[in-house]
């Protein structure tokens, strides 16, 4: 099993990553990440989705046309865990 981060060491971890958020009263991260159409929205899930499956690691998140909103956290850890990071940065890179 995968250890939460401490406070410290998210923030750390977060100053990282552009956008991503602490999510209020969760210890989870999220974003807003908005395309052009509903087809690059869905190529991006799509992408993630291959990742995450590897992983092992899967996000929660909701797609409406062109916007997904995506929440990290490792709920075996209850809470964000190096796994959450490592997402959130190959989302970024996508």
């Amino acid at each position: 099993m995968v250890k939460k981060f401490t406070a410290v060491e998210r923030r750390r971890e977060m100053a990282e990553l552009k956008g991503w958020e602490k999510v209020r009263g969760r210890d989870a991260i999220s974003k807003s990440y908005r395309f052009r159409n509903f087809n690059e929205a869905f190529g991006f899930m799509t992408r993630v989705a291959l990742m995450a499956e590897r992983m092992d690691h899967h996000p929660e998140w909701f797609n409406v046309y062109n916007r997904v909103d995506v929440t990290l956290t490792t709920h075996d850890a209850n809470g964000v865990t190096e796994r959450d990071i490592a997402l959130a940065k190959f989302m970024d890179s996508v």
